[in-house]
């Protein structure tokens, strides 16, 4: 109880009496004893202050203790994080340095093994490619000459078949027609290689784009075949690689011509002041492209009927595009129209000074 402010101990009993018989009998008085608990109670609030006074340096010490632990763990993890996203962009010879023999001293020591296993692997795979692209330039190098002394000998018999027998002569259109496609083959080959080497370049000339596209299709005996939707002359110019444009066109068309359906349609639209660009889509009215073949058309030596063991091309063409694309800056892709048929959409963009110039891949 509290006696004018102070704690007090109240302790009470009843008084009574003992008979002879053992009995006990009540006297009704009441004695209580009042015991003052100042000292008491003043331990009491000395021993909670000292408790308030200590917590906030006991949790500032638990919470720096909590955060050092932490950082023990945290400071592993984030390396490894860090270590994976350099992984992830191409710095293969990403390694963690080891401390210590716990689970995460362990986690990083597997990173750096498999990052190993991983760096090896990659570069035995590169080393196997390079072999595989020298080899098909030593070898297409080595082609060009017999192949030039073939199509010589093709020549002549092609133009003395009137004064041979039917059998000889079949047989001399297919040698000419199969020594034209290895031809062509072996150029693909070598150009694909000049691509893979760095070696390509860019001779830039100012033309008009529209005049390029029409002689491309007239070469090639095209003109009537295929629909244009050009820009007048002298209205759509730029800078660009005539040759390489001529090669993007053609194989183009000739792709559409092959595997889809007439009609083919060539567009040409020319736009911007600032940044000027082309855009040329070539659309045939096919079938289309299966969903399943689009990621890979641009692939070299890709196939979509893999039942296929031959065709007229090389199986290089639309490769061969896109990297003829990609060094004048430029973009392709292949689509396939909502009212039918695959499309082609290359954007180039031009260059307008005067200077002539070279651009290397």
């Amino acid at each position: 109880m509290n006696e004018g402010g102070r704690p007090s101990l109240v302790v009470g009993m009843s008084v009574t009496f003992g008979d002879p018989d053992g009995s006990r009998l009540a006297s009704g008085v009441r004695v209580f004893l009042v015991v003052p608990q100042t000292t008491e109670q003043a331990s009491v609030d000395a021993l909670v202050s000292a408790v308030e006074r200590a917590m906030v340096p006991a949790l500032g010490l638990a919470v720096a203790l909590a955060l050092f632990a932490a950082r023990g763990v945290l400071v592993p993890v984030r390396a490894l994080r860090q270590a994976t996203r350099r992984m992830a962009e191409g710095r293969l010879d990403t390694r963690l340095d080891v401390h210590g023999s716990d689970e995460l001293a362990e986690l990083s020591h597997a990173f750096n093994e498999t990052a190993a296993a991983l760096e090896t692997s990659v570069a035995e795979l590169r080393e196997m490619e390079a072999r595989a692209r020298r080899f098909a330039a030593d070898v297409s190098h080595e082609l060009r000459t017999p192949l030039a002394a073939m199509s010589a000998v093709t020549d002549v018999l092609d133009e003395d078949a009137a004064r041979l027998d039917p059998d000889t002569v079949t047989a001399v259109r297919l040698i000419s027609e199969e020594t034209v496609k290895l031809t062509r083959l072996v150029d693909d080959l070598m150009e694909m290689s000049r691509f893979d080497a760095g070696a390509a370049v860019l001779h830039l000339d100012e033309i008009d784009l529209a005049e390029s596209i029409r002689r491309t299709l007239a070469a090639r005996g095209w003109s009537d075949t295929v629909d244009t939707r050009l820009p007048p002359p002298g209205t759509a110019r730029g800078r660009v690689d005539p040759r390489r444009l001529d090669v993007v066109v053609a194989n183009l068309v000739g792709n559409a011509l092959r595997h889809g359906g007439a009609p083919v349609r060539v567009c040409l639209d020319v736009h911007g002041s600032d940044e000027p660009g082309a855009v040329i889509e070539v659309r045939d009215s096919g079938p289309g492209i299966p969903d399943d073949v689009l990621p890979h058309v641009f692939e070299r030596f890709y196939k979509s009927d893999t039942a296929r063991s031959r065709s007229e091309g090389s199986g290089l063409g639309l490769a061969i595009t896109a990297e003829n694309v990609r060094i004048h800056g430029g973009t392709v892709r292949a689509a396939n129209h909502p009212a039918g048929g695959a499309v082609f959409t290359v954007e180039l963009p031009l260059q307008r000074d005067e200077s002539s110039e070279e651009h290397p891949s």
